[in-house]
């Protein structure tokens, strides 16, 4: 028997291979999903099951794809409805893999049909549980996700609550968690940088887990302080539910190499987005106007989802060299399917063609602390958490997340200075800033550099700023 987590830290998701005797299951697979083919066909192994924990919000799932390429079936649990051919298993359903059983239970409350799937071993021993959103090491999965107009958060909560005493609680101390997601997944609120645990030491260290917990108290707690998940997530949600464009379509679409000539035109003639996805320092040095950045070496799909609203926005990509592909599949795990091609040779192409380049203006700590001698306009545009735990006095936040929603209080005749926590976010703030006809001035190193400097005041109190 042979279990392996795939993890993929850009998204904090957990895929698994599980082999037995030459059959195998994959667990909420990627986008890509030619990796599982090649691994299974490597180790001489047929692929048997694509089993899937819920319709996940936070990125597109390969079930579809894998199922058609490798002719698996697709397994959810109960209450999934969906609109390809699956198996919609019972609680309690046994499948046959090898020598092992994979048992489904049911476990309601991250979504309704939230699904977390038991490994029984050769010699019938429970000995791993993957488990989805439901349980993350940790913490557990958000209640909020799939509300229906009969069902509250705080009723997903109870469903939760009741899940976990009754269907996991239950299992052996020492059976193995295998949760779909780490920390950095806006798919809960504060979970661990480890990727499995057991579960008696989850039961010692998850506040949801606790012994003698009530229903109320876990409600509570479960439904408190949830940020509002990101735009993008309904409509991953009805992909992974109704399906969608095979990857390999995508992929030929996207990859498209474009001239400089045919770059610039097919950006006036489609209205897409030109998105460059370059070291923030790199792209602040010059880009082609009107793009936005967005590092390809960062938090990047989740926040393509966060600051590109609409799925279906046609995209132009410029890249690092070499990066071409990966950047088109990385967008493709979100469901941002229409990529039209890259910028053939990059910056130094475009610029080669005499076309024209922009830049954005970087200072760093001690030129911030000079300019602040005199009335500058700075914003921090790092998450409301980060900015209540300390932020230099009397600078206003004005949270990367919303900032397509709370452009309107910025005013066109002032010029912003942009700090986030490290230089990755400010660059994104300043490259959207100034496609919208704002002047900006973006801070290297972030607030690392600005506290490190000890030039500043700063305070955790958070004072009624206005940005007008």
């Amino acid at each position: 028997m042979k279990i392996e987590q795939i993890y993929t830290g850009c998204l904090a998701q957990g895929a698994y291979y599980i082999e037995s005797e030459g059959e195998v299951a994959i667990i909420d697979p990627l986008r890509e999903v030619q990796p599982y083919i090649t691994k299974a066909e490597k180790e001489g192994a047929k692929i048997k099951y694509v089993f899937e924990t819920h319709f996940h919000a936070d990125f597109v799932s390969g079930h579809v794809d894998l199922s058609e390429k490798t002719g698996a079936p697709i397994v959810y649990g109960p209450n999934a409805v969906t609109g390809f051919d699956s198996i919609i298993a019972t609680d309690g359903q046994i499948f046959e893999l090898g020598k092992i059983k994979i048992k489904v239970l049911h476990t309601p409350g991250h979504t309704m049909e939230s699904t977390s799937y038991l490994l029984i071993d050769e010699s019938g021993k429970e000995t791993a549980l993957f488990s989805g959103d439901t349980l993350f090491i940790g913490d557990v999965g958000r209640p909020d996700l799939a509300q229906k107009s009969d069902l509250t958060i705080q009723d997903l909560a109870g469903h939760l609550f009741d899940s976990l005493r009754n269907k996991i609680m239950v299992l052996p101390d020492d059976v193995t968690v295998y949760p779909a997601h780490g920390a950095g997944s806006a798919c809960g609120k504060n979970m661990s940088k480890e990727t499995t645990d057991t579960l008696l030491n989850q039961k010692n260290t998850n506040y949801a887990l606790r012994a003698n917990m009530t229903k109320e108290e876990f409600i509570k707690e479960v439904t408190d302080g949830l940020a509002p998940p990101p735009q993008y997530f309904p409509e991953n949600v009805k992909m992974n539910k109704e399906g969608y464009e095979s990857i390999d379509t995508v992929m030929n679409r996207g990859a498209q190499a474009l001239s400089p000539i045919a770059f610039e035109a097919a950006a006036n003639e489609t209205g897409a987005v030109v998105l460059d996805t370059r070291d923030p320092q790199d792209f602040g040095a010059g880009f082609v106007p009107n793009s936005i950045n967005i590092g390809l070496n960062g938090q990047f799909a989740p926040w393509v989802g966060a600051l590109i609203p609409d799925l279906k926005q046609e995209i132009l990509l410029i890249t690092e060299a070499g990066k071409e592909e990966e950047t088109v599949i990385r967008l493709a795990r979100v469901g941002y399917d229409n990529t039209l091609g890259f910028l053939k040779g990059g910056l130094e192409a475009w610029k080669e063609s005499g076309a024209e380049v922009d830049s954005i203006e970087s200072i760093d700590a001690a030129e911030l602390a000079n300019r602040m001698k005199n009335e500058i306009n700075v914003i921090d545009v790092r998450r409301p958490g980060e900015y209540q735990s300390e932020h230099i006095d009397g600078v206003p936040s004005f949270p990367l997340d919303y900032i397509n929603d709370n452009m309107a209080e910025l005013d066109r005749d002032k010029t912003y200075t942009i700090h986030c926590a490290g230089g990755y976010r400010s660059m994104m703030a300043s490259s959207i800033l100034k496609a919208r006809g704002f002047d900006v001035v973006d801070v290297k190193g972030g607030f690392a550099a600005i506290n490190k400097s000890g030039l500043f005041k700063t305070t955790d109190y958070v004072c009624p700023t206005t940005l007008k």
